[in-house]
């Protein structure tokens, strides 16, 4: 008989992961209103931006803006994939930052010119300078399930990097279904075995709703141990480097999950309805996820 936890962290994505591949350009007054009423709402973990080349990434140039402008509230975790964007990061005051690296080899050399080894031999020394500094690190793992160019992903290779990053000592794991085509067995097989790998290591399911198994996955996670979800308000988001990734797991739509099964998440619903109505205005798609579509036909 299996029990569930009590609580669960949402840690919220949307201003990073989920406006970074938005066609409109987003003001930044209009991210830090989005930021400030999802912090009402009672998200006090989040990615408010991401510290990477504006030629890749537009509608991330104004990151040093976002961190200065935000209230400070829970961790704020900024995104940092490489030496220059931790160093602008940390020079913009910011005490966490994510680093990323995909599973598979195509997915890193098209995304980041550099084989998965590779990629590692460079992440190895940025990760271990900034926990001599004190630091909070999240090594994001890209494609732990599938590839978008290679297909499925072996799960040992998953683990396998995922130790890689617990021996330098980063802090959190978070384990993605970059381009959602996982099903809830393999979300349960490969969380059970993450958790029982690395018991004293914050583990994080990251998952996009591609083929709208989003939820599914979460609740087999969720069976498997994890209680640390990555989410995006409104459904926002997708990969600009994974042909084939939508939007990420609703926000609103696992919170309502997650407290209908007596899992609470301290999140205000009410309040992360009208977080979202704030941006909606903003990005390129109307916002059509189960849970904010019933509370804009109530209305």
């Amino acid at each position: 008989m299996f029990s569930l936890p009590k609580t669960a962290t949402i840690i919220e994505v949307g201003p990073r992961d989920g406006l970074q591949n938005e066609a409109k350009t987003v003001k930044t007054e209009d991210k830090l209103a989005f930021i400030h009423a999802l912090q009402t709402a009672g998200l006090s973990e989040m990615e408010l931006t991401s510290f990477v080349s504006p030629k890749w990434v537009p509608q991330m140039a104004d990151a040093r803006d976002i961190v200065a402008g935000t209230k400070k509230f829970g961790r704020q975790l900024v995104l940092t994939p490489n030496e220059r964007g931790i160093t602008s990061a940390l020079e913009a005051g910011v005490d966490s930052i994510a680093i990323f690296v995909g599973v598979s080899n195509s997915f890193n050399e098209k995304n980041i010119n550099k084989s998965t080894a590779q990629a590692m031999e460079n992440l190895r020394p940025l990760i271990e300078k900034a926990k001599q500094d004190g630091i909070f690190v999240r090594a994001c793992i890209s494609t732990a399930f599938y590839c978008p160019f290679e297909g499925a992903v072996n799960p040992q290779d998953t683990i396998d990097l995922c130790r890689q990053f617990v021996d330098w000592g980063v802090d959190e794991l978070s384990v993605a279904d970059t381009i959602g085509m996982a099903n809830p067995q393999e979300s349960h097989e490969l969380f059970s075995r993450l958790k029982k790998q690395f018991p004293d290591i914050l583990i994080a399911a990251h998952f996009h709703d591609t083929r709208r198994m989003a939820l599914a996955n979460a609740y087999a996670a969720l069976l498997a141990g994890i209680d640390r979800f990555d989410a995006s308000a409104g459904g926002l988001g997708g990969c600009p480097f994974a042909p084939g990734a939508t939007g990420n797991a609703a926000t609103e739509d696992l919170v309502h999950m997650f407290h209908r099964m007596g899992v609470d998440t301290g999140v205000d619903l009410d309040k992360l309805f009208e977080a979202i109505s704030l941006i909606e205005p903003h990005v390129s798609n109307s916002l059509q996820t189960g849970m904010y579509t019933l509370y804009k036909n109530r209305k």
